[in-house]
């Protein structure tokens, strides 16, 4: 099958990434992608952009060359209640948040104190995607975080820069294979993410298809493959 989508792509804006948003939807075009999501980091981290990068994402245009481009950002989340770096009011401005457990923004905490930060977050109306829950650094309770996910329409990904060998996080093979046989179990979607920070990873799967395959994770449970449940992540009809 192949992937309509990929909504975690970071520009030049995230401080330390490569490529512009021009540069990344090119390349979604070329490798066949209908839709991009610009997802740069939100302000806590290091080197991202000011809030006001985010309030004036409304001034990019609805597609690139034919690429369909969605506005969105990869929240940090800062404490163990789930709270996330954004304003509401910047938000319901963007289409989608991606919230995440970064260790500049957040020191790991105990397996029930990581859990609750991002069940809380899961629950947060504006988050559509819990990025990376795939680092032993932050041990999580999968079944209450699956189970939560599944409640809330809320996407885990499955990130295909921390299934790289050369990735910073701990464990990811295992700890994704461990919340996809719970995806599976519980009928809970999850969303394949490039994680991208330079334009040719646009789009690029190979680590989390190859994960999905070797778990033999149902591929209706795949939202970037189908665009009702793209439409349905997003709260709008995207295509």
């Amino acid at each position: 099958m192949k992937a309509l989508i990929d909504l975690h792509c970071h520009s030049i804006s995230s401080g330390h990434a490569y490529s512009t948003i021009e540069e990344l939807a090119k390349k979604a075009n070329d490798k066949g992608l209908r839709a991009m999501g610009v997802a740069d980091h939100a302000p806590s981290m290091p080197a991202s952009p000011h809030i006001y990068y985010f309030s004036n994402s409304t001034v990019l245009p609805k597609d690139i060359n034919g690429t369909i481009i969605l506005r969105g950002v990869e929240a940090n989340i800062m404490d163990f209640n789930g709270k996330i770096d954004m304003p509401e009011d910047v938000l319901e401005k963007l289409d989608y948040a991606i919230a995440s457990l970064h260790p500049p923004c957040i020191d790991p905490g105990t397996i029930e104190e990581n859990t609750n930060a991002i069940v809380n977050a899961i629950k947060n109306p504006y988050v559509k995607i819990i990025g990376h829950p795939d680092d032993s650094r932050y041990p999580l309770n999968y079944e209450k975080v699956v189970k939560t996910a599944k409640e809330y329409g809320v996407a885990l990904e499955i990130n295909n820069s921390s299934l790289r060998p050369i990735s910073f996080r701990e464990g990811a093979w295992e700890n994704v294979k461990a919340f996809l046989k719970l995806c599976k179990q519980y009928k809970a979607k999850v969303i394949l993410s490039s994680d991208a920070h330079f334009s040719d990873d646009v789009g690029e799967f190979p680590n989390s298809e190859t994960i999905i395959e070797e778990v033999n994770f149902p591929k209706e449970l795949v939202i970037n493959y189908d665009e009702e449940s793209i439409n349905e992540l997003i709260g709008k009809k995207v295509f």
